[in-house]
């Protein structure tokens, strides 16, 4: 089938207003928010309403021999949405209802196209809680979480997007429906398949509904800031909260450099002092008198560790207004130019040893670093400053970004903790999985996908 047949089918099939071929504005679809990554032009953009939609595009792709790069909001981080030269990106958008929500049995059934926070707003009404929350939950789709294993700040106590996953609904690459997984609570029967397409990027088939747990809503939290004068002293109160078993429902920390910048855009004090290395916020969220006692217990271990500053509050306001500070930071750093942000995981035993070699990469390549991330899991978002029209600048940030991946490597970490590879971490993928572990991607690659696609180029090649 040529290209131009291929569109004529697309339109049939979808109607002429979900095939788009405008440079312009399929020129807007071909990219997600990782500048490093390369992105090429799609021969067409098209935006089916239903299950049955993917299926043709799925087919005619199929039968045309083009490659198909699904896509949901395009709040990625790691190229992985982007487009290639010449292939059909599949924007899953219009699939965007809820489907049941179904308090008897704490679950929800949920199509790709769903914005978190409008998800979780939906369950709230029913006294439920969706915990995933990635920091472009106002915007982000479930199907992009759910192709990124995305997390969010509240992994420590509830886990990344997979830990809520219960089944799926994806379309193959011969266009036939697979559902995987079920609706109980247990359930062992066969390979756990919805967890492999969790995080697979698109590569293995098209999420086009998912099932999953949903939890009692929360207390309102309580929250604790405590500051520090080393970031060492700041990754040993992490590690002994670990240790003695405390399960915050929220442990966030920043460096000197994102302390700075969340103030300054807040125009606040938080009340660190300007001899702050790092910064710890916490919350507990299991309510009234065992709120108190964690938050009092984190707050002794802060203490001990070396804190120079505590303070915690039960007040709703109050708290949301520091976790403001954290929330902004890359808002903030854009005040000093645009941000080009990483994520390595490493064990919460190292977080210090991570911030402390971004220091010296920022001091070896002569710009902005910014560290803030996940204490509660070890997943840490060191962040590079560049100005966007020095070339010189977008070199050494492109040089830093990989040599913060080295660090994170030496630690015993990995190479994304809820980004994703991409297209932008392909090689480092090989070097934290070995031969043999590439070796067995490529063969399920190979099994689910023979004709190579489905996002073709994203995670790793197939030679």
């Amino acid at each position: 089938m040529s290209t131009d047949a291929l569109l004529t089918k697309l339109r049939a099939d979808l109607g002429k207003d979900a095939v788009l071929t405008d440079a312009d504005v399929t020129g807007s679809y071909s990219r997600d928010m990782m500048p490093l990554a390369p992105s090429g032009r799609p021969l067409a953009v098209v935006l089916p309403s239903d299950v049955e939609g993917v299926q043709a595009v799925v087919r005619a792709c199929a039968e045309a021999g083009v490659p198909i790069v699904p896509r949901g909001a395009g709040s990625g981080l790691s190229g992985a949405a982007n487009a290639i030269d010449g292939c059909v990106v599949l924007v899953m958008t219009k699939l965007n209802q809820i489907v049941e929500v179904d308090a008897g049995n704490r679950l929800a059934v949920v199509q790709p196209g769903v914005v978190n926070l409008e998800f979780r707003d939906a369950v709230e009404k029913h006294g439920l809680f969706y915990p995933p929350d990635p920091s472009s939950y106002d915007w982000c789709t479930i199907g992009g979480n759910l192709s990124t294993n995305a997390g969010g700040l509240c992994c420590v106590k509830y886990g990344v997007t997979t830990d809520s996953v219960l089944g799926l609904e994806v379309v193959l690459a011969d266009g036939s429906i697979l559902r995987t997984g079920r609706r109980t609570v247990k359930g062992v029967a066969g390979y756990d398949l919805a967890r492999l397409f969790v995080g697979s990027e698109g590569t293995l088939g098209v999420i086009t509904q998912a099932t999953v747990a949903l939890r009692p809503l929360p207390q309102a939290p309580g929250t604790l800031v405590a500051g520090f004068d080393t970031t060492e002293a700041a990754g040993t109160a992490v590690a002994r909260t670990v240790r003695e078993g405390l399960v915050p429902s929220l442990m966030e920390i920043m460096d000197a450099s994102s302390i700075k910048a969340a103030e300054t855009y807040l125009n606040t004090d938080l009340g660190a002092g300007s001899d702050c290395q790092a910064l710890l916020l916490c919350q507990s969220d299991s309510g009234g008198e065992a709120a108190r006692r964690e938050l009092a217990a984190l707050e002794q271990i802060c203490q001990d560790s070396g804190a120079t500053m505590t303070y915690a509050t039960d007040d709703l306001a109050e708290g949301r207004m520091l976790m403001q500070a954290r929330r902004v930071v890359l808002t903030a750093l854009e005040q000093y130019g645009v941000w080009l942000t990483d994520d390595v995981s490493v064990p919460r035993t190292r977080i210090a040893e991570l911030i402390a070699g971004c220091q010296r990469i920022s001091d070896d390549v002569g710009l902005r670093i910014a560290v803030v991330g996940h204490a509660g899991d070890g997943n840490m978002h060191p962040t590079i400053v560049y100005q966007p029209d020095n070339e010189d600048e977008f070199t050494r940030a492109r040089k830093a970004f990989d040599a913060i991946l080295d660090v994170g490597l030496s630690l015993g970490g990995t190479v994304t903790g809820e980004h994703g590879v991409g297209k932008i971490k392909k090689e480092w993928l090989e070097r934290e999985i070995g031969p043999v572990g590439l070796r067995v991607h490529r063969q399920i690659k190979q099994a689910l996908d023979p004709g190579n696609l489905f996002n073709p180029g994203s995670m790793f090649s197939m030679t």
